[in-house]
């Protein structure tokens, strides 16, 4: 019997379509409190809705650690075991004042815009570790000192959370992040690497991190492998790295590439802050791909 080439490669791409479906990244669907943010693997990925929902569109295959915080309530951790879409989280309510201090402070540092309100956060960091000794109460203080540019503050904030966990991958990123804005690139990279090394390969900041520090040092094809990695890990929840990533390959003179990660930020945010701008660049750049003279 006759069996043509085509109807073979038919019959072998059904036999592995399974496989193929079972490598994507599948959605997942976490119910927990209203307004409650969301960490998976210890990166942050959103915060639930109003009804206590939130839906992440990509999850790669694979176990994952969970965990929630919204305020008035007792953080929690849960396993994502592999093939689970949906993850219902139970919250139960707290009135411990060291909790309720730390996640007063965490809020009023996400809402931060100038120095006297990160000042404020600063305060409130500070009394809530008052009440008990709290690695991430010092990492969220180290965030705002460096916002309020007090590096040795920030660094000395970093050390107390290593005392209590030496293992932290987030504490090594914001390290790398002071480090950076200190202009110490060598010891910001060398921080950066421990943050990926503790995560084992998943740590986006400290990606991006990196990134930024080879690009002050002028490699930017090594930033874009960084940021490429960051890209993976996040699946897109932070329109900004395409931005990042668009300039450095205008830095590589890749004009193409440049074109295709703007066109992605703007399709992901298409109101973002650097959209307007964005916009121009990319007028610009398609022009010049097509030869035509560009009038200053």
């Amino acid at each position: 019997m006759f069996v043509s080439v085509r109807a073979i490669r038919v019959c072998l791409w059904l036999m592995f379509l399974p496989l193929l479906v079972h490598a994507q990244p599948a959605a997942l669907t976490i119910t927990t409190e209203p307004n409650a943010i969301v960490w998976i693997d210890e990166v942050r990925r959103g915060t639930t809705d109003a009804s206590g929902k939130l839906v992440l569109t990509k999850i790669s295959p694979g176990r994952h650690t969970v965990r929630v915080r919204a305020n008035n309530f007792k953080e929690a951790t849960a396993a994502l075991l592999p093939g689970r879409r949906t993850l219902a989280v139970k919250l139960v309510g707290t009135s411990d004042p060291a909790e309720l201090m730390f996640q007063q402070a965490e809020t009023a540092r996400e809402k931060a815009r100038d120095d006297a309100s990160r000042e404020s956060a600063a305060d409130l960091y500070r009394e809530a570790l008052k009440n008990r000794p709290n690695a991430a109460a010092h990492v969220g203080l180290a965030r705002v000192l460096l916002d309020l540019n007090k590096f040795k503050e920030a660094r000395a904030e970093i050390d107390a959370a290593r005392r209590i966990r030496p293992v932290y991958p987030e504490a090594s990123a914001v390290e790398g992040r002071i480090y950076r804005e200190e202009a110490f690139d060598d010891e910001a990279i060398s921080s950066f690497r421990r943050a990926i090394r503790e995560a084992r390969g998943f740590q986006p900041e400290a990606h991006v991190g990196l990134a930024r520090v080879l690009e002050d040092k002028g490699d930017f094809a090594a930033a874009v492998v960084e940021l490429r990695k960051a890209l993976d890990q996040l699946y897109d929840s932070e329109p900004v790295i395409y931005q990042m990533l668009g300039a450095a390959y205008e830095k590589l003179n890749k004009p193409k590439e440049a074109i295709a990660a703007y066109e992605k930020y703007l399709e992901l945010a298409p109101n973002g802050s650097y959209a307007a701008a964005i916009r121009s660049i990319l007028n610009q750049l398609k022009r010049e791909a097509a030869g035509e003279e560009i009038i200053p």
